[in-house]
């Protein structure tokens, strides 16, 4: 694999690890609402079960938000690193 397809498979990934973040926080939203209607509800099932979930949805909210952080720096010193070996010949 050369340099210019590391790159895009790198922004590939990238661009997956930034939709899976948009989701999980979706997913965060969902059960922060759900938790907000069992206020009215208090239903004991959900009392019990909705913090626990509530706490591992956030806990994989923050482990994709540092790989993408981390992630994204990878590939900006790859790109520094290889800058030249990346520039497409015009006259190719």
């Amino acid at each position: 694999m050369n340099k210019l397809q590391q790159l895009q498979l790198m922004d590939k990934i990238l661009r997956e690890l930034q939709d899976l973040e948009n989701s999980q926080t979706s997913v965060l939203k969902k059960v922060a609402q759900i938790e907000t209607h069992n206020i009215t509800l208090d239903d004991a099932l959900l009392n019990d079960k909705l913090s626990d979930l509530h706490e591992e949805v956030s806990s994989s909210v923050e482990i994709v938000t540092e790989l993408l952080e981390a992630f994204t720096a990878r590939r900006e010193k790859f790109y520094s690193e290889n800058e030249k070996a990346l520039q497409v010949d015009p006259t190719a």
